[in-house]
């Protein structure tokens, strides 16, 4: 059943007409809620940077989270980030992230945070409690909230949305008729919209455009080897991430034959999942790597991919953030 709505709705066809009237309940309920979390926002003295979509499913947030902080340290701020920390189960909350932690206490995302961004990570359902003890627990001027764009309880600086560019917006209807969790007038009232990849846009937003970069492939070993060294050859491709395809599609640009192997998103990956009949090279996402560690195998290879703007659009960034020091 998921599958077959996901495909509706980036189908070029209308939403289904059985799902308009729970999408527009949807959107009732979605416009209350956010009108009474927004009426007891809490502020925390600090700027809040809120990166999300409005749009369920993969976008790129992740990279350009990452991204961000790496920017933002070079800016000369201090940031943490704060996430939901979806798929972990951590001892208490809120709940510190360390670089070397578990996966199945803090979520795929947020370890790859802490680990490729070097920033300290706080993961709690409650932003504002996350928040907090990010504060408690460094020397942080500056939060990011990651996919935190409909979390209104806590009040935010700057709002950056995401959108991929080879689905777009869908048919542009509600949940669960569509992708949307909020209309998509919503985009333009964001200080900053970024489109990943090639195809949609929408000149009047003034999008910035994010690509997506691979580097090169690592095993487990830390061997090192550029993605052409794969082109000709046939691998596995794994990917637990919200868009899979992007995964599969960038493996066959560089010439690789790629065996799909596809798992939801967040999926906790077992050795017998990826128990393959065969010798062949095995590849997967940073994402999925985090969650492989205590079996990763002789000739499975990580590939990270890091989001590059153009200098134009950097400049945009920079001084939306730069306003957040004479702003408050």
């Amino acid at each position: 059943m998921n599958s077959w709505l996901v495909a509706r709705w980036y189908a070029d066809a209308p939403a289904p007409l059985l799902l308009r009237p729970l999408a527009s309940l949807y959107g009732r309920i979605a416009a209350q809620r956010r009108l009474r979390l927004q009426a007891r926002a809490q502020r925390l003295g600090v700027p809040v940077i809120v990166v999300g979509n409005i749009a369920v499913g993969g976008t790129g947030k992740t990279p350009l989270v990452i991204w961000l902080v790496e920017r933002l340290r070079a800016w000369g701020w201090r940031p943490g980030v704060v996430s939901r920390g979806y798929g972990g189960k951590p001892p208490q909350r809120p709940y510190l992230v360390r670089a070397d932690g578990d996966p199945r206490a803090c979520g795929d995302e947020p370890l790859l945070i802490a680990r490729r961004g070097g920033v300290p990570v706080v993961v709690d359902p409650d932003r504002v409690a996350a928040a907090r003890q990010l504060l408690r627990a460094g020397e942080v001027d500056v939060i990011v909230s990651d996919d935190g764009l409909q979390h209104y309880r806590l009040a935010r600086d700057l709002e950056i949305g995401v959108v991929d560019a080879r689905r777009g917006l869908g048919n542009g209807a509600l949940l669960p008729a569509g992708p949307l969790r909020e209309p998509p007038a919503r985009l333009r009232e964001l200080d900053l919209v970024v489109v990943n990849g090639e195809g949609w846009s929408d000149v009047s937003l003034r999008p910035l455009r994010m690509r997506l970069l691979a580097g090169e492939a690592v095993s487990g070993s830390g061997e090192r080897r550029a993605l052409s060294a794969f082109a000709g050859r046939r691998v596995h491709a794994v990917a637990g991430i919200g868009h899979p395809q992007r995964f599969f599609e960038t493996l066959r640009a560089a010439g690789i034959e790629v065996i799909e192997h596809a798992f939801a998103d967040h999926h906790r990956f077992r050795p017998q999942d990826l128990a393959f009949a065969d010798t062949l090279p095995l590849m997967m996402t940073e994402k999925d790597a985090v969650k492989c560690a205590g079996f990763f195998g002789a000739d499975w290879w990580v590939l990270p991919v890091s989001a590059h703007f153009d200098a134009a659009d950097e400049r945009r960034v920079r001084e939306s953030v730069e306003r957040l020091r004479t702003d408050r």
